[in-house]
């Protein structure tokens, strides 16, 4: 760094990017040449090698500085310069990879908006420490130089806190309510064309020409071969001389029975072949049901009833703190899969009237109040929960009870996190790698250490093993900090037992 009031970050292995680019752009140039003058399949080759060149060059032209000035970023497509009036916030944002999560510094500004550094970034645990440094280092000349809304901590971004960006939901809600849409649009023409076919009759001399489509006409005819394929309803089989037509795909089982000079009656609705019978074997087409396709619309809808009630969660915590982690959705997901218990029967059995009989509105009007019970327990238990709203506990402290609660940081009574339980009762409050019962490998707690100075919500910070319906006992122990992880009631239990009692009531409260 050149001074300490300016950091400048550039991609580590720089030269090997700007040699990766410069290999890469070769080779696909030259597969483009190739090409054109030798084969046409180098040109599958190139388009990869172009993609991987313009991804290393996009990656050696970042750089992102800070000084007195402000905080700018630079890549390939794209420069930004933001002073530090307009920055409320430097944070850290969580994407989570297939092997690994990735960390980035999210910036939030002044009017709500984020934006997000390309550099610096960690994609491994090995090289966190250094990522945290040189944000830290940034953090610092924001506060040196501007305002920032938090102080001290570093607020963490994930998939589950309140400051995550909702994009994904709604894209994902509204891709699946237009495919429920168009399979409910598909449904009348199923039934009706289902309804047609088994109502259609032989034609007779009298019909005429124009409407000969809607009756059945038979057309004789000779297999000449057959193709049987491994997979199904791509197996065929082909008529003699091409008449009435060239070749039918049937399933696999028909194309494997018939045989090649069989002698078949051809069957034809509406312009197409529906049925093939011959002396061992009888083919019909397969009509798509009306039940089928409305119970897949019920599906789609069923389905965007989650990402609708993460975003629902999400409004509904639009006052916490953005790395504040929101109550799961797992209670709406449990209600929407009790409703489609009994809506996509009723769906399957009954796609265009639903409500047409006495017994069907009976199992739609008991499966609709089932529905509203289950919704309302939902709501009701995703309820945003202040310490402050924990019940007092008075339980029986005659004998042990395993409680599970979590220290998060390494101590000497939780070497490495290996606590998952706290055993109170019957003795001094210990940790224990175990539900019970014994206090086989337990550590005692030392209670005269410990001081409680804030109990409050779980955070992104905490990290993803923490439930989100848990609650964070912030203590001090002997000028150490330590967090104790446990559920709302559990964890006022164990404040009570190490002797350290309730905090006030508005001790680590938040708005819901």
């Amino acid at each position: 760094m050149p001074d300490a009031g300016e950091v400048i970050y550039r991609p580590a292995p720089r030269r090997a990017l700007w040699w990766c680019a410069a290999v890469c752009a070769a080779g696909a140039g030259l597969a483009a040449v190739l090409a054109a003058y030798l084969a046409r399949l180098m040109a599958a080759a190139a388009l990869p090698l172009a993609l991987v060149a313009f991804a290393c060059l996009y990656a050696a032209t970042a750089r992102v500085s800070a000084d007195a000035c402000g905080l700018r970023s630079r890549t390939l497509l794209r420069r930004r310069n933001l002073p530090w009036s307009h920055v409320a916030d430097l944070r850290t944002y969580v994407q989570y990879g297939r092997n690994q999560d990735i960390h980035r510094v999210s910036v939030l500004l002044r009017d709500g908006h984020t934006r997000r550094l390309p550099l610096p970034m960690s994609g491994s645990s090995a090289d966190r420490p250094e990522f945290e440094a040189k944000l830290d280092a940034l953090r610092a000349l924001h506060r040196r130089y501007g305002d920032p809304v938090s102080s001290g901590r570093t607020p963490v971004i994930s998939y589950r806190t309140a400051g995550r960006g909702a994009a994904v939901s709604w894209a994902v809600c509204v891709l699946l309510l237009a495919g429920a849409g168009l399979a409910a649009w598909y449904v009348p023409g199923l039934a009706s064309e289902k309804q047609a076919w088994r109502a259609a009759v032989p034609c007779t001399a009298a019909v005429p020409a124009a409407e000969r489509g809607e009756c059945l006409s038979t057309r004789h005819a000779e297999i000449s071969r057959t193709e049987v394929s491994r997979r199904e309803g791509s197996s065929r089989l082909y008529f003699a001389g091409g008449r009435p037509l060239e070749r039918l795909g049937v399933s696999r089982e028909a194309a494997g029975t018939f045989r090649p000079g069989d002698r078949v009656e051809l069957t034809v609705w509406r312009h197409q072949v529906r049925e093939v019978a011959g002396d061992r074997y009888v083919w019909r087409a397969h009509f798509t049901g009306a039940g089928d396709v409305a119970a897949v619309a019920a599906g789609c809808a069923l389905a965007a009833g989650y990402p609708g009630a993460r975003l629902l969660l999400r409004r509904r915590g639009r006052r916490l703190p953005d790395d504040e982690v929101l109550p799961s959705a797992l209670p709406f997901a449990a209600a929407l899969a009790g409703t489609a218990a009994w809506l996509l029967p009723l769906c399957y059995l009954h796609p265009t009237d639903p409500l047409g009989s006495p017994g069907t509105l009976v199992w739609a009007a008991s499966g609709a109040a089932a529905t509203l019970g289950m919704f309302a327990r939902a709501w009701q238990s995703t309820r945003v929960r202040s310490p402050g709203d924990a019940p007092a506990t008075g339980a029986d402290r005659s004998g042990e009870l395993f409680l599970a609660a979590r220290f998060l940081d390494h101590t000497d009574y939780n070497p490495h996190g290996f606590g998952t339980h706290v055993v109170v009762g019957g003795g001094p409050p210990a940790v224990t790698p175990h539900p019970g019962p014994g206090r086989f490998a337990a550590r005692t707690i030392p209670v005269e250490r410990l001081t409680v100075t804030n109990v409050r919500r779980a955070r992104g910070s905490d990290g993803d093993g923490v439930p989100r319906s848990w609650h964070i006992a912030e203590m001090d122990d002997a000028g150490e900090p330590v967090r104790l992880a446990a559920a709302p009631a559990d964890l006022a239990r164990v404040l009570d037992e190490l002797g350290c009692g309730r905090l006030p009531q508005n001790a680590g409260r938040t708005r819901p």
